[in-house]
């Protein structure tokens, strides 16, 4: 997972649990590490616009607004064929998040803990899943999250004037607007 010294034209990059995923300057994917359920096998997209790696499965958004995933679909976390409209993604390690340009939020996959309850969210501008949870960053400045609290992970109710979220494995880091 770790083989990328030879990859140019890089835009972005995401990281799993035991695979590596380049986002192209021109919208192709090149993936390297354990293989096992699939997902590295997205060197056949094109126009993506966005990468994000779970534990064992790949998402790709793609310029007009859909999505595409591959890898282990348990609990069906790579049933995103009919999104669309979406401008973020999000892989969780069990389950897979995507915004829409509305500001609402779509989610599937493995649901024990709640974390794709977001059906009631409204002007998100950015998500971001992790293990057990997912949180969305509102247009006002506050995150909100659901699914469960590992070392309070998910309590987000003193985050304020925040600019960007990031759901780690067991904590939540908001980038304040002062910086």
């Amino acid at each position: 997972q770790c083989e990328v010294s030879d990859w140019t034209n890089i835009a972005a990059v995401s990281v799993g649990r035991n695979h590596t995923v380049g986002l192209r300057i021109d919208g192709t994917v090149v993936a390297v590490g354990f293989n096992f359920y699939g997902q590295c096998d997205s060197n056949a997209w094109v126009d993506i616009v966005a990468v994000s790696v779970g534990g064992f499965h790949t998402v790709g958004l793609t310029v007009d607004g859909t999505v595409a995933a591959v890898g282990d679909n348990a609990a069906d976390k790579c049933n995103v064929s009919t999104w669309f409209d979406m401008v973020a993604i999000s892989a969780g390690v069990y389950h897979t998040t995507g915004l829409r340009a509305d500001g609402t939020v779509d989610a599937v996959g493995w649901n024990q803990h709640n974390e794709c309850a977001v059906s009631n969210w409204t002007d998100i501008v950015a998500i971001s899943a992790n293990i057990y949870y997912t949180i969305g960053l509102r247009a006002d400045g506050t995150v909100v999250a659901v699914g469960r609290k590992i070392f309070d992970s998910s309590d987000v109710s003193d985050l304020t004037d925040i600019v960007a979220i990031n759901a780690g494995s067991r904590h939540t880091v908001g980038l304040k607007v002062d910086g």
